[in-house]
């Protein structure tokens, strides 16, 4: 992984260096970790005129899940531990003769950024922008087999969970006990808090479980994900508690089934970001689900669960191959409930076969 780890990093400074920087400074924990293997706990990536450097308050842990440093990138302990490592690294630049360095604006403090300045007063401080964002997005196939091993987990565990009895136990439990089989198949841990939905909460997006219990009858929205290696995945489904479904069950599942699968067969190279929302949003629309729709039907993943690009009625762009991406519709009545399908594939052309589908739980409306 030494060479990927490079190249990640020679493509960076073929930009700062095309918008005149000398060097350049990734404070961004998931950045850090895209660029050199591991982010340890408030640990900094220079990028430097002579040299690189992995500037740590703390030496690099060993855990397979916090990733391991590349071997080829120097790391810097600080002797001080409770040094600021952006402000050392912003010192070790101007000590390497750089005149300027670009820096992560979006996620420095204006406190942060003062101290960067008076630490290194020789150094003109460019705006970096968001250029490691956009280097991630497009994953190669070692990122991608991350995240099909962590849709596997999750498939695992979502699986297990509903060949158990739910009646009468919690969303929180639920909730408990599908982050418990996560870690038990091998995850690092969930992707994101695990939103488990019943009744009149169901189909709410980024629903925080409550003590409220499953009853005959209810709708269940679940979805979690696992982080696998740092890459995270996410899957949503929604069932029915008891024998039959109520006629009104049937036919709004039916519909956001219908909006995910025309989000899902929008997804090509090329389509427009904004074109993949459009697909699933007028199903829904069409059908007078129009208001309080969300802000966005589906989203970038991988070493954060909410990545670019984002699949919203405004988004510029279009998609590449091998970006991984949600589709997510949902529709949520008040005091009644709501149905939510959520689904992590990754764009692939059509001479591949299409987009591939990393989470394979049914999308049947079981009644359970």
């Amino acid at each position: 992984m030494s060479e990927v780890y490079a190249a990640r990093r020679t493509r960076l400074r073929e930009h700062c260096n095309a918008g005149g920087s000398a060097a350049a400074l990734v404070t961004r924990p998931a950045n850090v970790r895209y660029l050199a293997g591991a982010a340890p706990l408030g640990a900094v990536l220079l990028l430097g005129k002579r040299e690189d450097l992995l500037v740590c308050t703390s030496p690099p842990d060993d855990r397979p899940h916090e990733g391991r440093p590349d071997d080829a990138l120097r790391a810097q302990l600080l002797s001080r531990p409770a040094a600021d490592a952006a402000v050392a690294a912003a010192e070790l630049a101007q000590n390497q003769g750089a005149d300027s360095l670009a820096v992560e604006e979006h996620h420095l403090t204006v406190a942060r950024h003062r101290e960067l300045a008076a630490a290194a007063p020789g150094l003109r401080l460019d705006a970096l922008g968001c250029a490691v964002e956009q280097l991630r997005v497009v994953k190669d196939e070692e990122e991608i087999s991350c995240l099909r091993i962590g849709a596997e987990i999750a498939d695992q565990a979502l699986g297990e969970l509903l060949e158990s009895i739910l009646v009468g136990r919690t969303e929180r439990h639920l909730a408990l006990e599908l982050e418990r089989r996560l870690v038990d198949h091998g995850a690092d841990g969930p992707a994101f808090p695990t939103s488990v939905a019943t009744g009149p909460h169901s189909g709410r997006r980024g629903h925080r479980p409550t003590d409220r219990r499953v009853e005959e009858g209810d709708f269940l929205s679940v979805c979690l994900g696992a982080a696998y290696r740092g890459y995270r995945c996410e899957i949503g489904r929604t069932f029915v508690i008891g024998t039959s479904p109520a006629d009104w069950q049937i036919q709004l599942y039916d519909l956001v089934f219908s909006a995910q699968r025309a989000g899902r067969e929008a997804l090509a190279p090329g389509a427009g970001y904004r074109d993949v929302d459009r697909a699933a949003r007028q199903v829904l629309d069409f059908a007078g689900y129009g208001e309080g729709l969300q802000p966005l039907m589906g989203h970038g993943v991988g070493l954060e669960i909410d990545e670019d690009p984002q699949l919203a009625p405004a988004a510029m762009g279009k998609l590449d191959a091998c970006v991984p991406v949600t589709v997510e519709p949902g529709v949520h009545l008040p005091g009644r409930g709501g149905v939510r399908i959520d689904d992590t594939l990754v764009v692939r052309p059509e001479a591949d076969g299409g987009p591939e589908l990393l989470t394979i739980t049914t999308k049947e409306l079981l009644a359970l």
